[in-house]
């Protein structure tokens, strides 16, 4: 027993000299946890059955017969006008859908024996602007003629169309302005531009002369048809002056043998000769530029006299 007692003390002393292992150690971070990726799984869709509709067959409804174009409403209402006194003479301006429309009488107008005068500007202007700036009621005047006289609206270039493509929508338009027109001859100027209106009235019975002032830039063919192969054409006279259109001009009254040319303009009528008074077909080299034929107040006088116009 003694022995055994003195093997236990001497294992307790062990004991004591062998440090003992500690369970708890330094706290460590965790370790990130690893995340496993999952291989994608390859699987073809699931489609699912398109069950088209029944949809009831419908008999299409007949087709509608096309309704027919409008005609536009006839324009028969009073247009407005202002009046005044220009030259001696009565002077109207009337306003219009296609611009303004000059109209003026002479002092001792006459409608019962008088005719009608169309003077039609050129580019660069309007019915306005010519009115005033080619002074016409005062040529108008000094022409002597018993006429009345309308200045209408006319292109100002050539992208700008016609205003007035019917002589007699423009007789018609006086009309509505309470103005009587007169039932004797017309004549009708142009200058420069003025050919792409007037070409187009050429075939107007009431038409009976035309004058060209620098204007022959085309329309060729409705001038011809006018004086020349027209079923009207033996009853017309054309006069036509040129300055810049002098060599297109000259061209066009060489086609026909009853032309008279003459190399410049006159002062007065007291110049002309006989058959260059009656011509059918006058052609006239201009000593005047351009705008001057116009503006200088002794060209249109003049040849107004030449007209079948009655005189005051």
């Amino acid at each position: 027993m003694t022995r055994t007692l003195g093997i236990a003390v001497l294992c307790g002393v062990i004991a004591s000299l062998v440090p003992v292992a500690v369970a708890e150690t330094d706290p460590q971070p965790p370790e990130a946890p690893v995340e496993e990726f999952a291989e994608p799984i390859s699987a073809e869709p699931v489609v699912e059955p398109v069950v088209e509709p029944v949809v009831p067959e419908v008999e299409p409804p007949a087709p509608r017969k096309p309704r027919p174009a409008r005609k536009p409403p006839k324009k028969t209402g009073r247009l407005d006008k202002t009046e005044d006194k220009v030259a001696g003479g009565l002077h109207w301006r009337v306003e219009t859908d296609a611009g303004a429309i000059h109209v003026w009488v002479p002092p001792g107008y006459d409608r019962a024996t008088a005719g009608t005068v169309v003077y039609v500007h050129g580019y660069y202007t309007s019915s306005d602007g010519a009115w005033k700036s080619h002074d016409l009621a005062r040529q108008f005047k000094a022409s002597g003629q018993n006429a009345l006289f309308i200045v209408p609206d006319a292109p100002t270039g050539n992208d700008d169309s016609v205003k007035w493509p019917a002589l007699t929508d423009l007789r018609k338009a006086i009309s509505r302005a309470n103005i009587r027109m007169p039932d004797g001859p017309i004549v009708v100027i142009g200058h420069s531009g003025a050919f792409r209106t007037v070409m187009q009235w050429v075939d107007h019975r009431l038409v009976a002369q035309v004058i060209l002032l620098d204007a022959l830039y085309g329309g060729n063919k409705a001038f011809d048809e006018f004086i020349g192969t027209g079923k009207r054409a033996k009853h017309h006279k054309l006069i036509v002056v040129g300055s810049d259109t002098a060599d297109s001009s000259s061209a066009f009254a060489k086609k026909y043998p009853f032309a008279v040319t003459r190399d410049r303009l006159p002062a007065s009528t007291a110049e002309l000769k006989k058959r260059e008074k009656s011509a059918k077909l006058l052609y006239i080299k201009s000593q005047y530029g351009h705008m001057q034929i116009v503006t200088g107040g002794k060209v249109i006088p003049m040849l107004l006299r030449l007209t079948p116009l009655k005189h005051r």
